[in-house]
Parts: structure tokens; C-alpha cells; sequence
């Protein structure tokens, strides 16, 4: 779904799926809670209430006992109010925090089924806002939002009933002016909503710049861009000052129309009731238990007066959190997966054609099979299509024609998870976590043992470095591994394919971005790895493809020449040619 169309999707719309699928779970709950709302808005209720007989009765009479019993009363309202108040914070705190885990924690595990593209087409920037600042958002709107519609909707409700009790016309005057304010208010609203919706659109691209620029601090301080990336946060800080301040300014609104509006309330029923009490139409403690309750009023009835602005904020927020929630994948299990215990690593590219969504063609019409054990090499110039060759295989994105197949069975009939338990990638882009050495390499093997950690750390000839580390195995890396050498992350990364033990192995460029010495120590570690192991290789430099079975050259997406090395040496085509090239680099 759009952007556009979520923006306008109604309140009620939203409303009515948060209801749906996020409220009712704790039906139960809201119940036990409306319990104490209701108690605590009698005990609010029953203060103005017993106003009346104390000045009418207690006072004139001057019956000790009579007060004491009054005052008795008043003092079990006030216990019962602040308990039911505690009970009923308690509860909902409960929910309304249950309710936001419940949303973050679908929401990951959503964009843990989504697909690569997804990700390659969202900032984690605007990701990281939809967590942090939406879900806040929807935090601050969900509280406000209940105590609004819970506590202060029964006080408001009591303290009215208290009021026409005793007073009909009274509380007439006092009320016939606030329907007036009604139309302004849903105003308000829905300005609301539109201005929580830019600001947080603005912060998630702020969040965007932080995440960029923190990541690559290295490349902003080499090329003197400090400045520059200063100039550019400053001016989404101020994008975002003018958004959060109109914001207040449009929620602020409703103040002076609710002030207004109950100080024109407030003089009307004093003029017309106190002029009943000088006269003797009613007694003074008809009058101050009226005056009371409409005081009391008063905050419950402001704090309702700004709900609907705390809703359309919510909403706004919610809209960003459902457009991510309703993206749904296309890169799925079958209806019926066919099971694979352990493939014999056979694959066969079967005239594949792929186009990206934008109608771009990266590949044309592959066909090749690779069989068990087998290494093949794909060389080529940047954008032939290699990458993508090695992207389709586990299927991090689907063929626009053709088909792929292991052990001759279609991988779109295997489910995702058997697929890729076949499957082991290391690429030049090492993805390590801030935890420890152990823990990244037994990534994705989460029942393997120590000892089986440290055999693959040894065969990827990675244990020595590691006993180095200040913790060995227990040595947290750092943020993509920054604690380490491109070398030694890229051992790492081979020690983790190692330990999955996977019969397809994956190399997308391992050894790309690695000095001399460095790659002369992770190609021996990678020698073990492919090892009795099916193996697609992507490499720049074409020293470390000589030893492959056959070579693929490919270029603009098709396969123009195929062959082990000397035979594609002898034909005198674009590969003899970019090895001539790289040799007398």
C-alpha cells in the first residue's frame, strides 16, 4: 500500500485495527480496569456529593456525631479513590506497555520474513524511527488516550450526574456552551495528525543521516566533511524544531476555547446561583456541592478536550508502523515444500532470466549445472551479473523466468529454511555482531559446542589471533567487527561456514577487500572450507579462480565464455584479456 493512501486511510480505519488486533487480547484486563475506573470516579464523585448535608445539615445543626460521620465518609472516598486509582494505573500501565511490545516485537519479526529487497530499498534509518519514534509516539498516545477515555470519561460522567442531580437547570447552563467547542476541536485533530505525520517522516531521515554518518565516520573525517554533515544535520534539526513547534502550537489551541469556554460556564452559573441563594430558592450547600463538581470537572474535561489531538497523533504513528506491517513478502515458502535433509550439491541453472522491479535486466537466459563437489568461478566486468547469480541461489530473490534446481529439485518447491540450510555464504561484506568471537562464528549453529567452535576457528586459521584477543573467545568484536582486521573478520566469517557445514558454499569476492598477506592466510583457510563442497565463486582478482573446475565469463547479464583457465587463456577472449590486464598491474 502507498504512502499516500495510508496517510489517508481514516482514523476510524486505524482505530478499529488496533482495536482488532492489538487491543482485544487483554478484553479481560480493560474489564478489571474499568472496575476501578468507576470506583475511583464514584469516590470523586461522592466528595461534591456530601458537600450539601455538611453545610445544610452538619453545620447547622452543630451535631458533633453527624460530623464526625461525615467526615468518616469523606475520609473512606478519598482511601477508595486512591486505591481504585492505583489499581486501575497498574492495569493499564500493564496493557498499554503490553500492547506496544506486542507491536514491536510483530513488527521485527515482520521485517525478519521480508525480503532482501525490502531492505535494499528502506534506509535503516526509517526503520529504526518506525521502533523508536513511532512506537513512542503510539506509547504517549495509548496512555493518554486511556486514562482520557477510561478515568477521566467516568469521573466526567459522575460528576455530571452529581451536577443534574442537584441541579438540573444549573448544569444545563453550565454545559450548553461546550458543544460549541466541538467543531474547532476535531479540527485541531486532524491538523494534528498531519503535522505528526511530517515530523516523523523528518525524524526517521534524521535518524537515517546519524546512522550513515556514524557508520562511515572514517570516510566523513578523510575527505574533511565534518563541516558539511554538520551544515546538513543542522538543517533537518531545524526542519524538525519547525515541525514539533507547530505541533505545539496547533495542539495548544484548544486551550484558550476550552478556558474560554468554561470561565464563560464558571461566571454563568455563579451569577444565575448565587442569585438564587440570596434570594432563598436554594441553600448554600445545594450551591457549593454544584459548584464543587463543576470545579472537578473542570481537568478531566480539558485533559478529554486534548484526546482527540493525543489520537491523531497516535494514529499518525500508526500509519507508518502499518505501512511497514502490510508490505508483505514475496520471497515465501510453498504451500507443500518438498523436504531436503542434506543435498548431494548438484545445481542447475535452467535458462534464468532476472529483471529487477524497475524492469532492468541483470540477467539473460543462464544455463549451466555445476555438480557435486564442483568449483566454478564467475569473472566479469562490475554489474555483469555475478553478484546476482549468487543472490538467486538461496533465493533472496526469485527468478523472473526460468528456474534454478538442487539435486534436480526446483528451489522454489523447498522451504526457505531446508534451501538455506544447504547453503554457506561468505562475502565481502562480513556481517559481525557486537557480541563474542564464540557466538559470531557458532551464528546460525546455536547448539554447537566449544569444542567444535575452536576446530573451526583452527581450520579457518583463525584460533591463533583469537587466543591473542584480551578474552580469546569471550572477546566482544565491536560493532561490525570494528575491533578487528579485514583479515581476521574474514576468518571469522569462514569459521562460521565452516561450523555450519554446509554442502554449498558461496564465495561473493571473500577475499576482495584483504592486502597480500592477509588473503594469502584466508585463501589457505578457504581451500579447507570448499573441500569436498559444491562451490560458486565470485572473484575480481583472477589469481584466486586458476584452480577452479570451469570459469564463467559473464557480460551485460549473459554468459559469453566458459572453460577451466588455460583452455580460456588459449581462446584469446575478454578473460585472457583481463588476466594480460591484472598481470602487468
Amino acid at each position: 500500500m502507498s504512502q499516500i493512501s495510508f496517510i489517508q486511510q481514516t482514523g476510524k480505519q486505524l482505530a478499529r485495527r488496533l482495536l482488532k488486533e492489538h487491543v482485544r487480547p487483554y478484553k479481560s484486563l480493560f474489564l478489571l480496569a474499568c472496575f476501578f475506573m468507576i470506583l475511583a470516579a464514584i469516590a470523586t464523585a461522592a466528595l461534591p456529593y456530601l458537600l450539601q448535608p455538611v453545610f445544610d445539615d452538619v453545620f447547622t445543626s452543630a451535631n458533633p456525631k453527624l460530623l464526625i460521620t461525615f467526615c468518616g465518609a469523606v475520609l473512606l472516598a478519598f482511601i477508595v479513590k486512591g486505591i481504585a486509582s492505583y489499581g486501575e494505573s497498574v492495569v493499564m500501565t500493564y496493557v498499554g506497555q503490553k500492547i506496544i511490545s506486542d507491536i514491536q516485537n510483530r513488527l521485527f519479526a515482520h521485517l525478519m520474513k521480508s525480503d532482501l529487497a525490502f531492505f535494499h530499498n528502506t534506509t535503516s534509518g526509517e526503520l529504526l524511527s518506525r521502533f523508536t519514534n513511532d512506537v513512542n509516539m503510539m506509547r504517549n498516545a495509548m496512555a493518554n488516550t486511556i486514562i482520557g477515555l477510561g478515568k477521566d470519561s467516568f469521573t466526567l460522567l459522575f460528576l455530571i450526574g452529581v451536577m443534574f442531580y442537584r441541579d438540573f437547570t444549573l448544569a444545563a447552563i453550565a454545559f450548553i456552551v461546550f458543544p460549541v467547542a466541538i467543531l474547532p476541536i476535531a479540527k485541531i485533530g486532524r491538523r494534528m495528525r498531519k503535522v505528526t505525520y511530517n515530523t516523523q517522516e523528518e525524524l526517521g531521515g534524521f535518524t537515517t543521516q546519524l546512522t550513515q554518518v556514524f557508520q562511515g565516520i572514517r570516510v566523513v573525517k578523510a575527505y574533511g566533511m565534518e563541516e558539511v554533515e554538520a551544515v546538513r544535520a543542522e538543517s533537518m534539526i531545524k526542519k524538525i524544531f519547525k515541525l514539533i513547534y507547530k505541533s505545539a502550537r496547533v495542539r495548544s489551541a484548544a486551550h484558550p476555547i476550552v478556558e474560554s469556554l468554561g470561565g464563560l460556564a464558571i461566571i454563568s452559573v455563579i451569577a444565575y446561583g448565587g442569585w438564587q441563594v440570596m434570594h432563598h430558592d436554594r441553600t448554600t450547600g445545594e450551591f457549593i456541592s454544584f459548584i464543587m463538581a463543576m470545579l472537578l470537572v473542570y481537568e478531566p474535561l480539558k485533559r478529554l478536550s486534548n484526546l482527540n489531538a493525543n489520537i491523531q497523533e497516535g494514529l499518525a504513528a500508526s500509519s507508518r508502523v502499518f505501512m511497514v506491517l502490510d508490505t508483505p513478502p514475496h520471497i515465501i515458502d510453498p504451500k507443500n515444500p518438498i523436504h531436503m535433509e542434506r543435498a548431494q550439491g548438484k545445481i542447475t541453472f535452467d535458462h534464468v532470466t532476472f529483471r529487477y522491479p524497475d524492469g532492468k535486466e541483470a540477467l539473460s537466459d543462464i544455463k549451466f549445472t555445476i555438480e557435486p563437489g564442483q568449483t566454478i568461478a564467475l569473472v566479469g566486468s562490475s554489474g555483469a551479473g555475478k553478484s546476482t547469480i549468487i543472490n538467486l541461489v538461496p533465493r533472496f530473490y526469485d527468478v523472473t523466468k526460468g528456474n534454478i534446481l538442487i539435486d534436480d529439485k526446483n528451489i522454489k518447491n523447498l522451504s526457505l529454511y531446508d534451501l538455506r540450510h544447504q547453503i554457506a555464504l561468505v562475502s565481502q561484506e562480513i556481517a559481525l555482531f557486537d557480541m563474542s568471537v564464540k557466538d559470531n562464528i557458532a551464528y546460525g549453529t546455536l547448539d554447537a559446542s566449544e569444542d567444535e567452535v575452536i576446530k573451526a576457528a583452527k581450520a579457518a586459521a583463525a584460533h591463533d589471533f583469537i587466543k591473542k584477543l584480551p578474552k580469546g573467545y569471550d572477546t566482544f568484536v565491536g560493532e561490525n567487527g570494528v575491533k578487528l582486521s579485514g583479515g581476521q573478520r574474514q576468518r571469522l566469517a569462514i569459521a562460521r561456514a565452516m561450523l555450519k557445514n554446509a554442502p554449498i558454499l558461496l564465495l561473493d569476492e571473500a577475499t576482495s577487500a584483504l592486502d597480500t598477506d592477509s588473503e594469502r592466510q584466508v585463501q589457505s583457510a578457504l581451500k579447507v572450507l570448499m573441500k569436498g563442497r559444491t562451490t560458486v565463486m565470485v572473484a575480481h582478482r583472477l589469481s584466486t579462480v586458476v584452480e577452479a573446475d570451469i570459469i564463467y565469463v559473464l557480460d551485460h547479464g549473459r554468459v559469453v565464455e566458459k572453460g577451466n583457465h588455460n583452455e580460456l587463456l588459449e581462446h584469446k577472449g575478454i578473460y585472457a584479456n583481463l588476466w594480460q590486464a591484472q598481470s602487468e598491474a
